[in-house]
């Protein structure tokens, strides 16, 4: 038994019109918006085996590469209970690694589209500016800046980070607050791992020398005594490879920290997900210290 649709119906119509000879081919092809060599193929099917010939040879079957509902559920269920808070490509990189399920970007964004789970990226106005080239060998200028946000749960702390122009390579520190020493030590804790660097690219706010200090601070008299030069930005964007950084970190750390069971700044864990180059890739992290 054959049921066809009114689509199949009117192919099966005009093309048996066509082997009787009441329509020419030519019409046909231009009521079933077909070329005339599909019509063709049709007419020696017809011939062979009859109607069936409008029915396509995969009807009915399953695609090799369908994914099993039992997965798709699964999916679902956890996306629900623990990956709520994650985007979609952090997703799918965490069933990789920690549930060892393996879905294509797309089938997993039709999934999490059906239970409504959909994490949006910021959407800011962009302003056309003037693209600077970064620097061509580490250590010629490193960007520093603080991340005030809710790291924790509901209480705020500062991600302290720094950042070189020319690899990317971010080293940050968790504090209560954007203090001084907490950007002396972070700077401290990179020139012991690196050595010195040649200029240290910062916004305008007190700690680095701004206007609110009279252009004076214990961080630009460090960085002086070191040889170091401090230039400073009069915005944002003007630093947005750190900028980007913390939009990275704040989108796909908060969600590693809680899925580690990290409450606060003095949970000592090991084996968490660190941020570089917008990749995650594992490394250990001591008490209230985070090297990326």
């Amino acid at each position: 038994m054959i049921i066809l649709d009114s689509k199949a119906q009117l192919t099966v119509d005009i093309i048996t019109k066509v082997a009787e000879g009441k329509i020419s081919m030519i019409n046909a092809a231009k009521l079933l918006n077909k070329s005339r060599r599909t019509i063709e193929r049709y007419l020696k099917k017809d011939q062979k085996i009859g109607i069936q010939f409008v029915v396509h040879q995969n009807s009915g079957k399953f695609p090799a590469n369908k994914v099993a509902d039992a997965v798709k559920r699964t999916v679902q269920s956890l996306i629900k209970e623990k990956y709520f808070d994650v985007n979609l490509t952090h997703l799918g990189e965490l069933l990789e690694v920690n549930e060892q399920i393996l879905v294509k970007q797309e089938t997993l964004r039709s999934w999490a589209h059906e239970i409504h789970h959909v994490k949006r990226a910021k959407r800011r106005r962009l302003q056309a500016r003037k693209r600077r080239e970064t620097m061509e060998s580490p250590g010629l200028l490193l960007q520093m800046d603080g991340s005030p946000h809710r790291w924790f749960g509901d209480e705020k702390s500062c991600l302290i980070a720094i950042i070189d122009d020319a690899t990317s390579e971010v080293h940050a520190e968790f504090f209560k607050s954007e203090t001084t020493l907490g950007c002396l030590k972070v700077m401290r804790d990179y020139i012991d791992k690196k050595d010195l660097f040649k200029a240290l690219y910062v916004d305008r706010a007190g700690i680095f020398g701004g206007p609110k200090r009279c252009n004076f601070s214990q961080m630009q008299r460090t960085c002086n005594e070191l040889g170091i030069e401090n230039i400073f930005t009069n915005s944002p964007p003007g630093k947005g490879r750190i900028e980007r950084s913390f939009d990275t970190f704040q989108d796909r750390l908060i969600p590693e920290l809680r899925l580690n069971k990290v409450n606060d700044m003095d949970s000592t864990f090991t084996n968490a997900l660190a941020i570089n180059h917008n990749e995650l890739t594992r490394c250990t992290r001591q008490t209230n210290h985070c090297e990326f």
